[in-house]
């Protein structure tokens, strides 16, 4: 949590207990992602709003995450997706009583080796993604392993889709499908009985065929639509927005004609125009790829950012407010992403201008200090 920043965040979870209720509706045993903080929303928070809506599954990244949210008082299944990293993971395992992912034999031995309990695991596969997990020719030498070490019990097969929020890549989608229906079929064969979990928030709305038994909900949760400008956007239409960012304003004054403002002069007034300087820069995880690029929102206006973003401020063209009767002073706070009025910062078009996806927004700039309201 960054604690020098002026930035504030706020997290709306009666938004987050919204998008799990949408969510419901299509899909069956939803597994809620708070990995990385919840992408920057708190996840103690979450989780236990999430709790409250009935959520009995939580998925983090590293086990250590898991461990720490059954510390907070988590109550339920928690899954580690990346599963143990070292020695010290494999002990957090047990005590928290958390499941990991396990896609690699390396990993199995570790388990195998200082499991003297019975301990649940989920299988990870590799479909497509190219990323982690056994593949299919794996599954000979896999279940001969399983079968050898008794005290590691599998109760989830899963898989990542590559590109299930890509219309123009159903076919990929579906040849995943098709890979990780037989390696379930083939571990149940086995002897196994296995909860298949393969469908991320993209697959759950536009993929009915990937819901399997479970589904693991991450991007809609938190107010991202993985459809957001394709044909499928209206899927996600009814996700709300679950943060709100501000920052203060430390000095107002007028940029002459002529003048150039920030590092390296990248801005150049060609008329004067009011100039709002605001407490938010790289250093709060506000990117300098945002610099003559990105806008705010003062007082429900929208207002173009001028010049380089610092290390903490940034400066916008504030002269629109004049025309609406508004005068900024310092102090007042202005709207990195959301806020009300036509002015309104969207999580997708701030990722455009940024020049990145939402997650990677929502992550960074939670990582600010947060406020909630229910």
């Amino acid at each position: 949590m960054i604690e020098y920043s002026k930035v504030e965040v706020q997290v709306d979870l009666g938004a987050v207990r919204h998008n799990y209720r949408e969510m419901t509706k299509a899909g069956t045993r939803l597994i809620a992602v708070v990995k990385s903080d919840a992408y920057g929303h708190g996840a103690r928070e979450v989780a236990e709003a999430l709790e409250e809506e009935g959520a009995d599954s939580f998925a983090v990244g590293y086990v250590h995450e898991g461990h720490m949210l059954r510390e907070s008082g988590c109550r339920g299944r928690i899954i580690s997706l990346l599963g143990p990293a070292d020695n010290d993971d494999v002990s957090c395992l047990s005590q928290g009583n958390i499941i990991p992912f396990v896609g690699h034999f390396d990993t199995l031995h570790m388990l195998a080796g200082q499991s003297t309990r019975p301990l649940d695991i989920a299988l990870k596969f590799d479909t497509g993604m190219s990323r982690l997990g056994f593949k299919r020719a794996d599954l000979g030498n896999l279940l001969d392993f399983l079968h050898a070490h008794p005290q590691l019990r599998p109760v989830m097969v899963s898989s990542h889709l590559a590109s299930s929020d890509e219309p123009d890549q159903d076919s990929l989608t579906h040849s995943q499908l098709a890979v990780f229906n037989e390696v379930v079929d083939t571990v149940r064969q086995a002897g196994f009985s296995v909860e298949a979990n393969l469908s991320n928030s993209a697959a759950i709305l536009g993929h009915q065929h990937c819901r399997c038994d479970s589904q693991r909900v991450g991007i809609t949760l938190y107010g991202g639509n993985p459809f957001a400008g394709t044909s499928r956007a209206e899927l996600g239409a009814n996700i709300r927005p679950t943060m709100a960012v501000t920052a203060p304003v430390l000095h107002v004054h007028t940029l002459e004609k002529g003048q150039g403002i920030s590092y390296g002069h990248t801005y150049v007034a060609d008329h004067p125009i009011t100039v709002a300087v605001v407490g938010a820069g790289y250093a709060d995880c506000y990117s300098r790829g945002l610099s003559n690029a990105g806008f705010m929102n003062a007082a429900g206006v929208r207002v173009p950012i001028v010049g380089r973003i610092c290390m903490q401020m940034a400066c916008v063209d504030v002269s629109a407010l004049a025309g609406q009767g508004v005068d900024l002073h310092v102090g007042d706070c202005v709207h990195l992403l959301g806020g009300e009025g036509p002015g309104r910062v969207d999580i997708h078009e701030l990722a455009s201008w940024w020049g990145t996806i939402t997650y990677e927004v929502l992550c960074l700039l939670g990582m600010n200090r947060r406020v909630f309201a229910q």
